[in-house]
């Protein structure tokens, strides 16, 4: 059996970080997991390839060689998986989806006309999918029934599937699940609020497959919530740390965690001993009421510009997602968030309108009202909100698009960034030995040179990037690469701000119109 694993394009988003990408010369910032997981659960005996679409075009030959096309996508990648799927019908290819998007909404993949789906997580389905090929069935649904697999008997990923060379980072995965019961996420409908992980030796089996494949960059841990079992994580972090020692410090890591994190300084130095460098944390908002509605109770415990101070200052950089839209929210939200994104000097704020997901508390309360627009989604930042919010969308709309771009006007980041590294400077780091520096290639050294140029000399912020690129070095000069490569993110940010404000208005102004149209007719309706 000659399978081909594709994955769909990602459209230009908050994320997809092009411009930044360009500087090294990267075509994507992480690989799909999901998809060399799913090969290495797959009969081995199969033969596969990988084709990534944010990397490169398939081939004919690699069309022609297929006998089975396997797809996985998530919300975002919806409109190329169904490019994709009427590709791969018109060539009379069999193909199977699964990932989150289509278990959220399988409906949807069944009218696109794939062949099987295999839905919720693979370690249980993807078994029920083999059985039926072997029997020769040409079509089936596989669902677990709501059971949950242990993932301690997960498979080491195919990363020898990969093209190394085309991602800025590496992904590997601990945990799935998380314990709490945030109302608009999709996480505990998709993994569940149990927690399950890995286990140390298992993880560590994976890292030693990236580092024989050559890997010696950064790695994501790709977990949506890296902390939600404390114990589990530190026995990893405690086996880890010996393991990142042997090998002189290989790899540097980020993921993603709770704002809690910030409760437990043994975590925090545990994280850093063994080179964790960055957390996202999904703070969403400063407004402790919105934070209660929509039952993000672990954020309204302590102060969240503490807790992202003192996760700050033990040497994690922080980045963090932000939501405009929540019930009962107050006028003068986005300005706001942008506040309190200065007042704590996170570099990377990852901002949106809220989206109501498939199957969510969020989704079904707002179904039951009677409010949802739209019952698909779309979390990408340039969508706007699909139910009927508390206050006007156009007015949530204009404070989203001012925020967002106030965020990334490029003194005001720069200058966040610069905050940010200096506060990092305040932490202690372990000693690493013989720790060898990464030699300066001609990649690098041109991206410096072109961060250089643009911020440094063509644009107003020539003056402030030269003084902080000073201070850094005489203060936190082993921060210095890390700093200019948040630095770089700007190069995106200046591109998709304007993106995001021209296809928001441009919503907006459909929406206002339709809205004119309707309010006759319903006028109209009741004078009848």
């Amino acid at each position: 059996m000659n399978v081909l694993l594709l994955y769909p394009l990602f459209p230009k988003s908050f994320w997809s970080f092009e411009k930044t990408l360009a500087l090294l010369d990267r075509k994507a910032m992480l690989p799909p997991l999901g998809l060399v997981t799913v090969a290495a659960i797959l009969p081995q005996e199969w033969e596969y390839k990988l084709v990534d679409r944010n990397v490169r075009a398939c081939t004919e030959a690699e069309w022609a060689w297929a006998d089975l096309v396997i797809m996985s996508a998530m919300i975002v990648q919806k409109e190329d998986l169904l490019c994709q799927i009427l590709e791969a019908k018109r060539r009379g290819k069999r193909v199977a989806v699964g990932g989150p998007f289509p278990t959220a909404l399988p409906d949807e993949m069944t009218s696109a006309g794939v062949d099987y789906l295999i839905l919720d997580e693979g370690e249980i389905t993807l078994p029920l999918f083999v059985a039926a090929i072997a029997r020769g069935d040409r079509t089936g649904i596989f669902r677990s029934g709501g059971e949950k697999p242990d993932v301690t008997n997960t498979p080491t990923p195919r990363f020898d599937l990969l093209e190394f060379e085309a991602y800025a980072e590496m992904s590997v995965q601990f945990s799935r699940g998380c314990p709490f019961q945030c109302e608009f996420c999709d996480i505990i409908v998709l993994y569940g609020r149990k927690p399950r992980t890995k286990n140390p030796e298992q993880l560590l089996a994976e890292l030693d497959y990236l580092y024989k494949l050559g890997w010696r960059r950064s790695i994501f841990m790709v977990d949506d919530n890296f902390i939600g079992n404390k114990r589990n994580v530190k026995l990893f972090l405690k086996s880890l740390l010996p393991w990142m020692v042997e090998h002189n410090y290989p790899f540097s890591f980020a993921t993603e965690a709770s704002v809690d994190l910030a409760q437990d300084q043994e975590l925090m130095d545990l994280m850093v001993a063994c080179n964790f460098g960055a957390v996202f944390l999904g703070i969403e908002t400063p407004d402790e009421e919105s934070l209660t509605f929509t039952q993000k109770y672990q954020n309204t415990r302590d102060s969240l510009s503490d807790a992202v101070n003192r996760i700050t200052r033990s040497g994690l950089r922080v980045m963090a997602g932000f939501i405009i839209g929540f019930d009962g929210e107050k006028v003068g939200a986005g300005a706001r968030i942008v506040k309190f994104v200065e007042q704590t000097a996170i570099p990377t704020a990852l901002f949106s309108m809220l989206q109501a997901l498939p199957d969510t508390a969020l989704w079904h309360r707002l179904e039951k009202e009677g409010r949802l627009r739209n019952k698909s989604a779309n979390i990408n930042q340039t969508t706007l909100m699909n139910f009927v919010p508390t206050r006007p969308l156009e007015d949530i709309a204009r404070e989203y698009v001012q925020a967002f771009c106030d965020l990334y006007e490029p003194e005001r980041f720069l200058e966040r960034t610069y905050k940010h590294f200096r506060l990092l400077g305040e932490a202690t780091y372990p000693k690493k030995g013989k720790a060898a520096k990464k030699p300066l290639n001609w990649k690098v050294l041109r991206a410096f040179l072109i961060i250089c140029w643009r911020q440094g000399v063509r644009r107003q912020t020539r003056w402030q990037f030269w003084r902080n690129l000073w201070s850094m070095y005489r203060h936190n000069p082993g921060g210095v690469s890390s700093y200019l490569a948040v630095c770089a993110q700007i190069e995106h940010f200046l591109e998709y701000r304007q993106i995001v404000r021209d296809e928001i208005e441009a919503q907006v102004a459909d929406f206002l119109e339709a809205e004119a149209r309707v309010k006759p007719e319903a006028q109209l309706m009741v004078n009848s």
